[in-house]
Formats: structure tokens, sequence, C-alpha cells
């Protein structure tokens, strides 16, 4: 059975860090692609960040580049390290693992449920 939990979510100011966490398990972690999305109060769900199995390409919205990082260890985790977090960045970040190294959420196939993260001004 495929699990992704995220963590590390939390209430920070502006201009503050968080690193979320998102712990696989149940399939072979380091053949997929993992995503990180975000969904905001009234809004749709919206991609952030992408890696590719071997952590060797990403991909990036252009809101957080040069903010996010996103990466992933042999331990089947994926992190995305966000900085100068703004207000604009509060959201629920879930992950997600698929096949592709895309920044549409269609090809990914599973998916956690989600850590919040606010930021206040």
């Amino acid at each position: 059975q495929v699990q992704l939990v995220e963590s590390g979510g939390g209430l920070v100011q502006a201009g503050d860090s968080l690193r979320l966490s998102c712990t696989a398990s149940g399939y072979t972690f380091t053949k997929y692609a993992m995503g990180w999305f975000r969904q905001a109060p009234g809004k749709d769900r919206e991609f952030v960040a992408a890696v590719n199995w071997n952590g060797g390409n990403t991909i990036y919205a252009d809101s957080v580049k040069g903010r996010f990082t996103i990466s992933r260890d042999n331990t089947n985790t994926v992190y995305l390290q966000m900085n100068s977090l703004k207000p604009e960045d509060t959201a629920l970040y879930y992950c997600a693992t698929g096949f592709y190294l895309v920044a549409e959420a269609g090809p990914y196939v599973y998916w956690g449920q989600g850590t919040q993260v606010t930021v206040s001004s």
C-alpha cells in the first residue's frame, strides 16, 4: 500500500524558513518523480516544485523560484526547503509521486494528506 506522509508545516512569520518532509512507503521510491503542490483556501491546487527519480532534475513554479528548493535522499524522503516565506505562501502543502517530472497534477498517481503552512505578515 503506497503511503506519502508530509510533515514540517507550521505557523511562521514573513521572512522565516520552513522545511517540509514527505516520507514514502509501499513502492520503489527511487523510480519515480516527486512533486509538491499547495492549495490555499478558496483557490485551486497549484504546482510548487518537483524532482525527478534520481534528484538530477528539478522544476519550480515561478512564484517560488529562488526561494524554495526541492531535494530527495535515499531514505524515501523528499524535502521542500522554503526560505523568505511570504503570506501568500500560506496553504496546505501536498506531496505526490508519479512517473514523470511535470508541473501538472494529473500525472501524479499518489498523494499525501497535506501539511499546513501559515505565514503571518
